[in-house]
């Protein structure tokens, strides 16, 4: 039965599902992070779990550049919006410190036990207590920058499209001068088709309701779209089709793939900085 643009179940399976595509890999691949990511916080100038709400999983890591006048990165990991954890992504944060840029990695509530539309408002609630603890944490207000990787995309595109003085009346409305989504959903109808929709449990009206290609940026702050040049044809379309959709000659989308890497070996690419995939993110960041 046809699903989606022309593909039955088990076709957007397969073009979703990449946990299943890495195989027995994928164990290995989570043993690696964590150990480097344990690594790198007992190594670093790091602040683990500290709240930015009340709920158990509003808490953050809070990785110190060096620069109290310098750029944060928010982070936003990935897990489908159902699984996932700050502890297993600290070794993003490597390159930028070198280079003078903190880092908060956050997590947020999961599905099932929220729906899709709680999530968001915990983002931009993690982003608005960072920059009302700006001189304490050490970095600039002025320079708040927010990425994320698969579900983390989808939330960093969201957070382009947020009116930040509405949501906090002493916010900016240029509270986020520009973005990376990695490999970000910003159409979710397909996933309803799909195991993945297990936490979420979204049905076509909630998805539309949440996909950031319905929901436009309200800011001309520039994004790099960012997806592995061997994904699957699912997420390099999406990333095209969000990048085309709202480029305009005041709104810098470009759009970058990562030479060869599928969905997961690309962070490891960030983390280097002699990478291209580093060296187009500071840019961005330092412009």
């Amino acid at each position: 039965m046809i699903l989606y643009k022309g593909m039955d179940a088990q076709t957007l399976e397969a073009q979703y599902n990449l946990r299943a595509r890495r195989g027995d890999d994928f164990d290995a691949l989570v043993e690696r992070w964590l150990a480097r990511s344990a690594l790198h916080r007992d190594q670093s100038d790091a602040r683990v779990d500290l709240s930015y709400g009340e709920a158990d999983r509003e808490k953050l890591d809070y990785f110190f550049g060096g620069d109290k006048d310098g750029p944060l990165l928010m982070y936003i990991h990935g897990g489908y919006w159902q699984r996932g954890d700050k502890a297993m992504y600290s070794f993003v944060t490597e390159a930028f410190i070198k280079h003078g840029v903190s880092v908060a990695v956050m997590n947020y509530n999961l599905t099932p036990t929220v729906r899709m539309g709680q999530i968001p408002p915990q983002i931009r609630k993690a982003i608005t207590w960072c920059w009302h603890k700006a001189t304490d944490l050490g970095f600039s207000r002025d320079k708040i920058f927010v990425s994320g990787h698969s579900a983390g995309g989808h939330l960093t595109a969201l957070m382009m499209a947020t009116d930040w003085p509405q949501f906090d009346s002493h916010l900016p409305a240029d509270l986020i001068r520009a973005a990376i989504p990695i490999s970000g959903l910003y159409e979710l109808e397909p996933l309803v088709h799909t195991t993945l929709n297990d936490g979420p449990q979204m049905d076509v009206p909630e998805a539309i309701a949440e996909s950031p290609c319905f929901i436009p940026p309200v800011t001309n702050a520039p994004q790099l779209v960012v997806a592995g040049g061997g994904e699957t044809q699912e997420f390099l379309r999406q990333s095209d089709d969000y990048a085309d959709l709202y480029r305009t000659p005041e709104r810098s989308m470009e759009r970058y793939n990562v030479p060869n890497e599928d969905h997961f070996d690309e962070l490891e690419r960030l983390a280097e900085d002699d990478s291209e995939f580093f060296e187009k993110s500071m840019k961005l960041i330092v412009a």
